[in-house]
């Protein structure tokens, strides 16, 4: 017989769902089956799988000597790598692991001479750093660290030597079960994992991120993507920051404006006009009755005795001319009812998980290009990538109108 790994005959087998445990015993699945079709690109020892967990995407990243194995949340907003560590105020009841660097024997800390410290301190003292993030009072701070993180290839294990936060210090929603085992920051600056690995003649200065449908995911370090993906230019700003220069909603085409690419923002914000444009737009095409009663401000109310409903098209226009589509632009919140699954915002554009639901997206920093395909995250298709020394249905993200937003 054939069981589904989650099916009642097979769970006898497997940890219960949601605990540690279970997203290790997931990764390890994963690493197995799909490990040896990569190509010489880097992932996690643990697995290249990625969990969404309310807001965000979660992976397995193990650090030091004896490795210890942490659940992290992954932030293309932000650029620094940090986990709860000799804790003075970390995330209350957590039952994941927490890092010493008394406890590592590859630890090594940080100087304030050491080029990845952004610190105004001086000398051989450890680089103190903080963090604050765009959710309010939401904060990490500590010391820099270096140790190893464990990698892998299709054929071999790699021990890469970075620098990341010891965070001693956390506040805001990290307190409140956001990132409670840490936040793994992949931006554009220099303290980010994948800037480091570039830096080390590792990887491609490129890593691509796939979101599925189901809630799970890949990232990979590395990737380049493949020779058919829609591309678009980053613009000359911190933050994977590209322009849209068309919002089609069903048959309505109208509206530019820049938005940010964010990982770690389960829902996608827009600001006005954009966010006029397209729940106006969406309102007037669809054919279900509007539902006041849900926070979000546009839901609907499924007639129970329809077989199916009708879901304008959305897609995005960007710069270049390569289209975006939003396969999933909406969230079921309760029996019967849905919402179109975008924020309001008073400033910032913000592509969120959900619009990336359904995408293989490559952020790759050596061209500065974004870089998307719809992508089924199972699958293993051949990549533009560097060797090992270059030098030789529904969205996956929380249905809330409160995104957790953790740019730095």
């Amino acid at each position: 017989d054939l069981h589904h790994r989650f099916s009642d005959t097979v769970k006898r087998w497997w940890p219960d769902k949601g605990t540690f445990d279970y997203y290790t015993a997931l990764a390890d699945h994963d690493r197995i089956l799909h490990g040896r079709h990569l190509n010489q690109t880097l992932t996690f020892y643990e697995g290249n799988a990625t969990i969404s967990a309310g807001s965000l995407h979660y992976a397995l990243v193990s650090l030091g000597t004896p490795n210890v194995t942490f659940l992290v949340a992954l932030d293309t907003g932000s650029d620094l790598f940090w986990v709860p560590c000799d804790c003075k105020q970390c995330a209350p009841d957590i039952e994941f692991n927490i890092y010493s660097p008394n406890r590592s024997s590859t630890s090594k800390r940080v100087p304030c001479s050491n080029k990845l410290c952004q610190s105004k301190c001086t000398g051989a003292s450890n680089c103190p750093y903080t963090v604050a993030y765009m959710s309010a009072n939401t904060s990490s701070s500590g010391i820099l660290i270096e140790d190893v993180m464990y990698l892998t290839t299709e054929d071999e294990a790699v021990d890469a030597q970075i620098v990341f936060g010891c965070g001693q210090v956390q506040s805001g929603l990290f307190l409140d079960g956001a990132a409670p085992n840490g936040l793994f920051g992949l931006g554009m600056g220099k303290t980010s994992v994948p800037s480091i690995l570039s830096t080390a003649g590792l990887t491609a200065d490129s890593f691509s991120m796939c979101f599925g449908q189901d809630g799970l995911g890949r990232i990979i370090f590395g990737d380049k993507g493949s020779l058919d993906q829609e591309e678009t230019p980053f613009n000359p700003r911190p933050l994977y920051n590209v322009s849209v220069t068309g919002l089609r909603v069903g048959t309505s085409t109208d509206t530019n404006f820049s938005a940010i690419v964010d990982s770690g923002t389960s829902l996608t914000s827009l600001a006005d006009p954009a966010y006029t444009h397209l729940s106006e737009s969406f309102n007037s095409q669809v054919q279900d009755n509007r539902d006041p009663k849900i926070p979000f401000e546009y839901c609907y109310y499924i007639n129970p005795n329809e077989n199916s409903t009708m879901i304008p098209n959305v897609s995005l226009t960007m710069k270049g001319g390569g289209q975006f589509s939003v396969f999933v632009p909406i969230a079921v919140v309760a029996q019967y009812v849905y919402c179109l699954a975008v924020v309001k915002s008073s400033d910032l554009n913000i592509i969120g998980q959900n619009f990336m639901t359904g995408h293989r997206i490559v952020f790759d920093r050596e061209k500065s290009v974004l870089g998307w395909k719809k992508f089924d995250c199972y699958d293993v298709e051949n990549s533009t990538t560097l060797p090992l020394n270059p030098r030789n249905s529904s969205p996956a993200a929380a249905v809330g109108p409160n995104s957790y937003t953790p740019e730095a």
